[in-house]
């Protein structure tokens, strides 16, 4: 069988491929210049075609974020030899977090969700296709469910239509203008439902 992309040939072969680890783990203090440097290299070019910045501005605001509680940052590295490469990075918060957001709570507790808020998710332009930010949705998803959020919440601009494809084909359902929710986590309660049991009838 010819594989896509190489001639035709009748002993044609597979192309050889190696596996590689991708591992996430929590941000330290000591990353947060790499971080910096690697949001700014990430959404270059989608950042000249947005009103909007799509990414923390200023390095001070990377720096607030990371002295506030209740938000995670997650660094997602491609091992190399002896060494990770950092190729994804996740930052989510399980409530409305920093006094200058613009989103309303109330909309979200009358329609009685629990969500768990996006503000970051950042894969390397070099690694798009391989997995990653499957891995990196995976993993998000993950904490939503361990902490029983039932939505995930996010932003992401019209124009961004690498964004759009991605979330699109995960079940994301439009909610505002340029916001986006995805679709509903399955969560089992705390507590289990009621339980009927066979009591013999008295005699």
């Amino acid at each position: 069988m010819a594989v896509k992309g190489m001639p035709s040939t009748g002993n044609a072969q597979p192309p050889v491929t190696t596996e590689l680890e991708l591992r996430v783990r929590r941000i330290h203090r000591r990353d947060l210049n790499h971080v910096w440097e690697f949001l700014k290299l990430v959404f270059r070019d989608v950042n000249r075609e947005t009103v909007e910045y799509q990414r923390p501005r200023f390095k001070k605001l990377l720096l607030e974020v990371y002295e506030e509680e209740g938000i995670e940052q997650l660094l997602f590295e491609l091992k190399r030899g002896a060494k990770y490469e950092l190729v994804g990075y996740a930052e989510f918060a399980y409530e409305i977090a920093g006094a200058d957001n613009w989103m309303n709570h109330r909309y979200f507790e009358k329609r009685d969700m629990r969500p768990l808020f996006v503000d970051e998710f950042a894969v390397h332009p070099d690694y798009h296709g391989l997995g990653v930010g499957s891995f990196i949705f995976d993993q998000i998803e993950h904490a939503a469910r361990l902490r029983g959020c039932t939505h995930i919440v996010l932003e992401v601009a019209e124009n961004n239509e690498r964004a759009l494809k991605f979330y699109r084909a995960r079940s994301f359902q439009k909610l505002d203008a340029a916001l986006f929710l995805a679709k509903k986590i399955e969560t089992a309660d705390e507590l289990l439902a009621p339980r009927k049991l066979k009591v013999p009838l008295p005699k």
